[in-house]
């Protein structure tokens, strides 16, 4: 009877370790993936079969967005003509494109070819950080560009005048200054929520939206933060862009040559194309974010891809195509290097 006995509570002793071992390895695989700081990035839902040719048409646009933006900088130093207001803006603007594809190539092209699944907070926080500055500073950009193109149809004959080289360095920094101090706080503060959600995350980068949802801290300051940012800067941007093409159409109008009418809004026609380029997958990859909850996971990916490198691509070689000065520059490359 005592052997029986002591068989018996020997067999329970071992059922019970058991099951506190289960519960500490639940425990710990919960709090490992709640709690960790590690974050898992999303790259194309239902193609994971597919990456390393999904890698390849990817690979071909990150090339081309940095062979583009180099060349549109090169030809921009390297030829005198061009050393006037509106190419020093075009190189803010492609010095702007080539950070974007930099801060993502490392993270989306890992994903793609199995480099890379995760990532920590603070990686994640840093891309937050350079992604959507880069976006402010886009947008600056582009509000900086209409002003060139408002000055030269409105005012041309005081245009060397108002935009000088002290003028437009100073422009510069403002940009720099307002896309890059006003996004800390927020961003910061990303570091201090407790992420209890799973740890996974809508796309192959870090964006400042998609983090506040894995959190169960207080994010209203986020949330109000983060919408007078947007408030303050893309859309007053956007407005003020509108605006200035309203005064500037209405001074093309009243111009009487019909020759010269459409020769000054020619020289608007690739800004006004870059203005799209950016605005409107923000406006895409806003609108499935808020109301695509029903949507495909891939959507979102799609979308979040879009916005990141479809200007950084599409705008060397818009302004490669409709500006004359630099069509010819690089053709005279090109041709330079066949001889």
């Amino acid at each position: 009877m005592n052997l029986g006995s002591n068989k018996h509570n020997f067999a329970f002793n071992l059922q019970g370790k058991s099951k506190i071992s289960s519960f500490l390895f639940v425990s710990m695989m919960f709090s490992t993936n709640f709690n960790s700081s590690r974050f898992v990035l999303t790259g194309f839902p239902g193609l994971e079969g597919y990456y390393l040719w999904v890698s390849m048409p990817f690979s071909l646009t990150y090339a081309m967005v940095f062979l583009g933006n180099c060349m549109v900088l090169h030809v921009i130093r390297t030829e005198p003509s061009l050393h006037e207001p509106m190419f020093y803006f075009l190189a803010m603007l492609a010095v702007t494109d080539l950070s974007m594809g930099l801060s993502t190539a490392h993270t989306v092209l890992g994903v793609l070819l199995g480099f890379i699944q995760e990532i920590s907070l603070d990686s994640c926080i840093a891309q937050s950080y350079f992604i959507h500055g880069l976006s402010f500073m886009e947008s600056s950009v582009l509000l900086a560009m209409s002003l060139d193109r408002y000055i030269a149809i409105c005012n041309p004959l005081r245009y060397s005048a108002i935009l000088t080289n002290d003028k437009i360095m100073k422009i510069g920094v403002a940009i720099v200054c307002r896309s890059f101090l006003l996004c800390p706080p927020v961003i910061i503060s990303l570091k201090f929520l407790n992420y209890c959600r799973p740890h996974i995350l809508s796309h192959s980068f870090c964006l400042h939206q998609d983090l506040i949802r894995r959190a169960c801290s207080d994010i209203r300051f986020n949330y109000v933060y983060g919408l007078a940012l947007v408030i303050s800067t893309l859309l007053l941007d956007a407005l003020l862009i509108l605006i200035s093409y309203v005064m500037i159409l209405h001074t093309v109008l009243a111009i009487a040559s019909r020759e010269e009418r459409l020769k000054s809004l020619q020289t608007c026609m690739s800004h006004i194309c870059a203005v799209l380029i950016f605005y409107i997958p923000i406006i895409g990859l806003t609108m499935v974010h808020r109301f695509g909850k029903h949507l495909s996971p891939l959507v979102q990916v799609l979308m979040g891809n879009i916005y990141i490198l479809f200007p950084p691509l599409m705008n060397p070689i818009i302004y490669s195509i409709k500006t004359k000065q630099i069509r010819r520059r690089i053709q005279r490359l090109f041709y330079l290097k066949r001889a």
